[in-house]
């Protein structure tokens, strides 16, 4: 099946599972979305046994679809910069320390203990597991995924500070958890033995201050080209040349593409959108780029749904899963709240922010791109399938209760 054919049977399957959501299933748009494609991937596999030759067709493409490079190679910079771009930086400075404290203290200690508690939960449902491997685990599930759970906050009327911090954390913790991730990747690779903590802290600031300092060059250029002219159809192309160009960029000097994207959607968002467009240019660009986060986000969700029929199932993996978000709960509650307390000697934070925080904390498809970019020799097949357990639970049970949650509590001192 050519490329083409394939990514018209995709849009066109996006379109269908978006129209059932919203005509019959009324369920919040991402969320809907995947669960529908994820209903569509268990009929597929019934059916296949049953060999019907369509069923089968379908089932082979889905199969052939390499999610984790189109996620993080192409999708995960137009999503990142869209995200970015209607951030108010001075919104975000005001909530910094949290923000950025969440995104990477948090990151590192909900890696170490959601790696930790798994290494043991595996070896006692006899499925041992490298602890090295567990970490990479514990890496590529601690980053959250705002785009479910911010709309339903809205409509919940959660207060702006605590929608800052959530978008926020989950706009940089993508990029810092990618970091963590890659550095015990490397590890895991070449032995603990041959790698150094130098070698380590030089690769975490390469990808991490490399990639911030890119995205800041590169935003600062595109803001410098935007301002000499007024003219929407180019200003609009050079945002996109500006996330297609930066983000290889990134990737061909081994720096971080999506903290890159991070930085200069925050730049063109704010310093642009203020001092170097007209009133149209913003208009078109806010449109285009809602559009592409909507199709792309779409898309992510129904390649979440997909990605079932990929699945090396085992009971024992399965029971794994269901252990592993519970232990993906608990280490979001500790390295969250522990940060809060220590936090609080400074600063005020509104009544229940822990709560929202925590079960707000979705898991999305940047979790199971990563998996699946594992080596097969690094246990893959059971960290993809727990990976998914523990992102499907997240989306459907946090997401569909999060909004209920927030009406329940109150933020008020």
């Amino acid at each position: 099946m050519s490329i083409f054919a394939t990514f018209s049977i995709i849009i066109s399957l996006v379109a269908l599972f978006g129209y059932v959501n919203f005509r019959y299933l009324k369920f919040p748009s991402t969320i809907g979305i995947m669960i529908v494609s994820l209903l569509f991937s268990v009929a597929l596999i019934i059916l296949d046994y049953l060999d019907l030759f369509i069923a089968e067709e379908l089932r082979g493409m889905i199969s052939r679809i390499d999610f984790s490079d189109i996620l993080m190679d192409v999708m995960l910079s137009f999503l990142l910069f869209a995200g970015s771009l209607h951030v108010d930086m001075k919104k975000l400075a005001a909530q910094g320390l949290p923000v950025l404290s969440f995104a990477t203290i948090g990151v590192i200690l909900s890696t170490i203990i959601t790696g930790t508690l798994a290494y043991y939960a595996f070896a006692l449902l006899g499925i041992p597991v490298d602890y090295i491997y567990c970490l990479l685990f514990g890496a590529l599930i601690s980053p959250t995924d705002p785009i479910a759970v911010l709309s339903i906050l809205k409509n919940a009327s959660v207060p702006e500070s605590l929608e800052v911090k959530i978008t926020g954390e989950s706009l940089f913790n993508d990029g810092v958890a990618v970091v963590v991730f890659l550095s015990l990747f490397e590890i895991a690779q070449t032995g603990v033995e041959n790698v150094t903590f130098q070698q380590v802290a030089l690769l975490f600031l390469q990808e991490a201050g490399g990639g911030a300092l890119l995205g800041l060059v590169a935003g600062y250029t595109a803001f410098l080209l935007l301002r000499s002219i007024d003219e929407y159809k180019v200003e609009v192309l050079i945002t996109l040349a500006l996330v297609m160009g930066t983000y290889s960029l990134a990737s061909y000097l081994h720096l971080s593409g999506p903290l890159a994207m991070v930085v200069a959607g925050l730049l063109v968002g704010n310093q642009g959108r203020s001092l170097a467009m007209s009133d149209v240019t913003r208009e078109h660009l806010d449109e285009f780029w809602e559009m592409v986060d909507e199709i792309l986000n779409s898309v992510l969700f129904v390649f979440i749904g997909f990605e079932v029929v990929i699945l090396v199932f085992r009971v024992e993996y399965f029971y794994a899963g269901l252990i592993s978000a519970v232990i993906v709960l608990a280490a979001r509650l500790v390295s969250v709240g522990a940060l809060i307390s220590l936090l609080r000697l400074r600063r005020k934070f509104i009544p229940n922010t822990l709560k929202i925080l925590v079960w707000g904390g979705l898991r999305g498809g940047i979790s199971i791109a990563l998996a699946l970019s594992l080596n097969s020799n690094m246990s893959k097949d059971i960290i993809v399938f727990v990976t998914y357990i523990v992102v499907v639970l997240s989306i459907i049970g946090q997401g569909m209760t999060i909004g209920r949650l927030a009406k329940r509590l109150s933020f008020e001192e």
